[in-house]
């Protein structure tokens, strides 16, 4: 593991910041324990030399202020460093979040949702004892470390080489035992991945186990999972206790052999008492940076993990990345041509990880129709709603009134309303899932998306998580009007729809289909994905994957 990987600089401004600010607290940190140490002495050996209390009240004074100086120093440190750690996090969740919603559900399909709750979650928390414990001191060791060897070697060469010979035994104890630190860090990390999976798995499908009877078997599969994290973790603090040891041990002998040099001149009257006292109080606080870095690296390892995996999904995000100029809306002919307005896919292709889903689709969908999108499954019918809404790349060219839609950015797609196969609901009433991201819903058109899409419950009615509270025909209904409700509201040029009535009857898909057709008739383009018989045969244009469009 890197001691600090740079590329937090690049994913989290905060983070340079931070640095700089740490860098100048570090140097006013080393220069108040120079002046503490050089002090102190001098007020010793005065009193050692009998001089009275006024002669000492300056270097007392000084002393003082020294001591104030370096508590201040340290108590800013803590505070930049927590604050840093929070907007560090901030950044990298907001970061993480936005690449996750540009690579689209196609991407997410592919990954373990599990894990990345872990790591945008629980993981980025465990940063806070690296920002606030381990890089303040890496940064004073860097900077504080050079400064006091210098110092030492101004004042006693001899002192000064031995700290130059003993030092470096601390990293190399760090090394070694950071070694098998890592390696075991990494599989505690993995294990909480795998417990945290397995616990939202069996939560998920809860009520089909309970059906089944095998709801108790479950118990035993988490609790090995928790036995084998408990014991991981074990291991972790015996490597912990086992490097504070090694370090403090090195550090100890280190000092030691500085104190048994200086007590011998002393004694043979080769060194002043001054620099003596000077050189004794200012050796421990060379090794103790570097020590506090050793014991410190424990703490931070879990939140440098997650942090790595983070920087890992944002290193190959295709794409602008977050909070660019590029996602804050586009202006141009294929953000929002209109109503009226062909949309026209030329040998779209798509492939995922060099696997084709769909080669050489060309389709050209009216305005004022409706188009029902037909084939079997893996056809690759799903890849081409996922290609009109920018959650995968594809090869061809997708127009809409005779512009690239590849042009306009993801958040600027006005022209385009959707829903899919999953309704997406969340905690709220029924009426703010609908307006979802209007920030002024209009209420009649909330009415009237509602009844177009055969909604039979109160908008004022409240779902729960993952819309809890109504039927699944219901909340797929209720996804429907969300869609609705934005081609209304924004005068959409096209409506996706993906399987709208896999979970309807004949009834309800009727009345959807007249609502459909409500839309399709003031100028909107509407394509219907689905498998269902009745709802392919009201359509006006049936376009089979792989074929050419027939009426």
């Amino acid at each position: 593991m890197k001691p600090f990987d740079p590329r937090l600089l690049r994913h989290a401004s905060a983070a340079r910041s931070t640095l700089a600010l740490g860098a100048m607290l570090a140097l006013v940190q080393t220069a108040s324990i120079v002046g503490f140490a050089w002090f102190l002495s001098r007020v010793i050996v005065g009193v050692v030399e009998g001089q009275s209390l006024a002669g000492l009240s300056p270097l007392v004074v000084a002393l003082a202020v020294v001591v104030l100086v370096r508590g201040l120093t340290i108590l800013l440190i803590e505070r930049v460093s927590a604050e840093g750690a929070a907007r560090v996090k901030s950044q990298l969740r907001a970061r993480v979040l936005d690449t996750i919603a540009r690579r689209g559900p196609s991407w997410m399909s592919t990954r373990n949702s599990a894990r990345i709750t872990t790591i945008v979650g629980s993981g980025l928390d465990a940063l806070d004892p690296y920002f606030a414990k381990y890089l303040p001191q890496l940064i004073l060791t860097a900077l504080g470390t050079p400064i006091l060897v210098l110092v030492l070697l101004s004042q006693d060469v001899a002192s000064g080489i031995t700290v130059l010979v003993t030092l470096p035994l601390i990293p190399i104890f760090m090394i070694l035992i950071g070694w098998a630190t890592q390696a075991v860090q990494r599989k505690q990390w993995q294990t909480l991945t795998v417990l945290s999976t397995r616990f939202l798995d069996v939560v998920g499908g809860l009520s089909t186990l309970t059906i089944f009877g095998r709801q108790r078997r479950q118990v035993e599969r988490i609790r090995a999972v928790t036995d084998d994290y408990r014991t991981q973790t074990m291991s972790v603090l015996r490597y912990s206790f086992l490097s504070g040891f090694a370090l403090e041990l090195a550090a100890s002998l280190s000092v030691a052999l500085v104190a048994v040099s200086i007590g011998i001149r002393l004694v043979d009257g080769e060194l002043g008492l001054a620099v003596g006292l000077f050189v004794l109080l200012l050796v421990p606080e060379a090794f103790l940076p570097l020590r506090n870095v050793g014991v410190q690296y424990h703490a931070a390892t879990e939140g440098v993990a997650a942090a790595d995996d983070v920087l890992g999904i944002l290193g190959d995000a295709p794409g602008p990345a977050a909070g660019d100029d590029a996602l804050d809306g586009a202006s141009g002919p294929a953000t929002h041509p209109g109503r009226s307005s062909a949309l026209e896919l030329d040998r779209v292709s798509v492939s995922y990880e060099g696997r084709p889903a769909i080669a050489d689709f060309s389709a050209r969908f009216e305005p004022g129709t409706i188009s029902a999108v037909v084939g079997p499954s893996g056809a690759g019918k799903s890849s081409i709603v996922s290609a009109l809404l920018g959650f995968v790349e594809y090869e061809g060219e997708i127009r809409l009134g005779g512009a690239d839609v590849a042009a306009a950015p993801l958040r600027g797609r006005e022209w385009l309303a959707w829903s899919g196969q999953r309704p997406g609901l969340i905690a709220a009433s029924v009426a703010q899932n609908v307006t979802l991201g209007d920030a002024q819903p209009h209420a009649e058109t909330l009415a009237r998306a509602l009844r177009l899409a055969a909604v039979d419950v109160e908008p004022e009615l409240e779902l729960g998580v993952g819309g809890s509270g109504v039927s699944g025909g219901q909340a797929q209904r209720i996804s429907i009007a969300r869609a609705l409700y934005r081609a209304l509201r924004r005068r959409c040029a096209v409506l996706v729809l993906d399987e709208p009535s896999s979970a309807l009857d004949r009834t309800t898909e009727a009345v959807l289909m007249r609502g459909l057709r409500e839309i399709a008739r003031e100028g909107c383009a509407v394509v219907v994905v689905s498998h269902r018989a009745a709802l392919t045969a009201e359509a006006d244009v049936v376009v089979e994957v792989g074929e050419r469009a027939h009426v």
